[in-house]
């Protein structure tokens, strides 16, 4: 997918391939459900979810991409603490790629999310 111009994340997800949203739903789901009180904003053409509401904010985003479905982890103490699991995985500096929706490990994206949503404000 080239980059959105979706205003809202449902427009985003209204834009993906059907054999795409179920799998991007789902990870939006876990985050939702793991974030409480963070807020949920398009950012560069992807959804993302911010503790101060503000793009600058964003401590996790999400995309489908044209090869795979990506999982953007800003932070780095939470890689490091999650540094075991994600090794050996399709991973760049910050970012998860998933090769399609059947490759998607809504457990480690949950926990991923809740540890975030848990370690203090930067």
């Amino acid at each position: 997918m080239v980059r959105s111009e979706a205003a809202t994340v449902d427009g985003y997800l209204a834009e993906l391939p059907e054999e795409r949203r179920a799998a991007v739903r789902a990870i939006r789901d876990a985050c939702r459900a793991a974030m409480p009180g963070f807020t949920e904003l398009m950012v560069y053409g992807m959804p993302g979810f911010s503790r101060d509401g503000t793009a600058a904010g964003i401590e996790i985003a999400f995309a489908s991409q044209k090869r795979y479905l990506s999982f953007y982890l800003m932070r780095a103490d939470v890689r490091e603490a999650f540094a075991e699991r994600l090794e050996g995985r399709d991973m760049g500096k910050g970012c998860l790629r998933f090769a399609g929706p059947a490759k998607v490990d809504l457990g480690l994206v949950r926990d991923l999310a809740r540890a975030t949503a848990e370690a203090p404000a930067r």
